[in-house]
């Protein structure tokens, strides 16, 4: 079975975490809907409900690469996911659970512009 999978932190081209996509199909770049707001953790981001868009790429992923995506995340615990419309149809988004330790929001949407002053 596939899943799609809408990314927006290290999973994306060029960024730390994206090897584990190497066998999965780039479906396309997405700026979503205003629906999520963005905040820079260190070494990586969260995402939560919010009023922003997110600069984001989308994934058919196998099986055995969502088990791989879901220990990254701490799924279920440090994140949710949640299914989310995209242009190439529904896709797993991970939603942070924490709030209390988000500080640093990213006010571009754009984990990968994060030094470049869009906070």
């Amino acid at each position: 079975m596939s899943h799609r999978v809408l990314v927006y932190g290290t999973l994306r081209q060029g960024e730390l975490n994206h090897h584990l996509l190497s066998d999965s199909q780039f479906l396309g770049n997405v700026v979503t809907q205003a629906h999520f707001q963005l905040f820079d953790l260190g070494p990586y981001p969260a995402a939560i409900k919010g009023e922003q868009s997110l600069i984001a790429e989308v994934y058919l992923v196998a099986d055995e690469t969502m088990r791989k995506l879901d220990i990254l995340e701490d799924y279920p615990n440090e994140y949710e996911r949640e299914l989310v419309t995209t242009p190439h149809g529904l896709a797993w988004i991970y939603l942070y659970q924490n709030k209390d330790l988000l500080k640093k929001e990213i006010s571009s949407g754009d984990w990968c512009k994060r030094d470049e002053g869009s906070y």
